[in-house]
């Protein structure tokens, strides 16, 4: 199902296709209803939402995460809570239909794990909503494979390194599912992102992988954070900027290394941080946060006493917008990145004197 959407409010139109996920939005329109070609602040409505279904990790006191390197952002290793129920749930969807394009399901833990992961994804459908998901692949079992090829978009596996990090993906695979790989970028872990690269040693058959740049929320520690000036920053993306066998793509967090370090990527296919402006975050505890990386929830906002569009528009959503509004009024790159991650300054990859971070 294909769907074109004008947002009135901030002049502009976006298309989304329920099968592929291909997505695209117009420039800011004239009077004429001409594309400006400049692109427009925020929407309306959010486009995508994290809906973090999981309020405790399974695998939590198995220390899946810590065992393959990675700090979980959650602390899914330290805290337990209620996973989000299918009443709140089905409030967040039924709110979005016809608004909201994608629901990236997530959590404190693995979401193919909740007790009710498959009426999730049946609201998600009946609500025209396509559901992704992140999993370390640990419970993946060829019935969840299943339900994924029949409701999901894509589904990533964390790359843990492990032998259910590839049975994961070949399940994924075997079920016809388009299946990515979630890499964590830290000092910890750029050289093998380098020398997999060079060889192109990820598995066969997935469709791209995703570097995620490490960050220091929850149990990641800032001495993991990658700093501009390491040399290996520039080697990572000047890998990323050839031909691969499957496709690579980063998070929004990486868009200033590409604007630094690439020379082969065409800058309108870069969006930089979307939270507050395109995407928010949902938790178990329904509280709503521009961003699921302010886990010290400083933008919070309850959706027990709010609706997702009140929430959108409220004071705490719009200091985090005017963050990037102010950043770096000098730069000519300023239209790109707007400054980087408004939370977490600390791990933007830009060295340049025209900065000028928000407080």
């Amino acid at each position: 199902m294909r769907y074109i959407v004008e947002d009135k409010k901030y002049k502009f139109k976006f298309a989304f296709d329920t099968e592929t996920g291909a997505y695209v939005r117009t420039g800011i329109l004239d009077e004429n209803g001409k594309d400006t070609g400049k692109d427009p602040f925020m929407a309306s409505y959010p486009h995508l939402i994290d809906v973090g279904i999981m309020g405790h990790c399974i695998h939590g006191k198995t220390g899946l995460c810590a065992k393959a390197g990675i700090g979980c952002y959650q602390s899914g290793l330290l805290v337990e809570e209620a996973n989000m129920t299918l009443e709140d749930f089905e409030w967040i969807a039924k709110q979005s239909k016809g608004k909201c394009n994608q629901f990236a399901l997530g959590g404190r833990g693995d979401p193919d794990q909740h007790e009710h992961f498959e009426e999730i994804l049946k609201i998600c459908k009946k609500n025209i909503l396509v559901p992704n998901f992140t999993t370390s692949g640990y419970g993946m079992t060829p019935e969840i494979a299943k339900l994924c090829k029949e409701y999901c978009g894509a589904v990533a596996v964390s790359w843990y390194r492990s032998e259910y990090t590839l049975g994961a993906i070949d399940m994924l695979l075997k079920a016809g599912v388009k299946t990515n790989i979630h890499y964590v970028l830290g000092k910890n872990s750029i050289d093998e992102a380098i020398e997999r690269l060079t060889n192109n040693s990820f598995p066969k058959g997935i469709n791209a992988v995703i570097f995620l740049l490490h960050k220091p929320a929850g149990q990641g520690s800032m001495s993991n954070v990658l700093d501009f000036d390491d040399e290996r920053v520039a080697k990572f993306f000047a890998l990323v900027d050839k031909p691969h066998p499957f496709k690579v793509g980063m998070d929004s967090c990486n868009v200033p290394g590409a604007i630094n370090f690439c020379k082969n990527i065409a800058p309108e296919s870069l969006d930089t941080c979307e939270g507050g402006r395109f995407s928010c975050y949902i938790g178990a505890d329904m509280t709503m946060v521009p961003c699921s990386f302010d886990q010290q929830k400083r933008y919070q906002v309850s959706l027990r006493e709010k609706t997702i569009k009140e929430a959108w528009n409220s004071p705490q959503f719009e200091e985090f917008r005017n963050k990037m509004r102010g950043a770096c009024p000098s730069c000519p790159k300023k239209e790109l990145c707007m400054g980087g991650c408004p939370l977490m300054p600390e791990i933007v990859f830009c060295g340049s004197t025209d900065r000028k971070i928000v407080k």
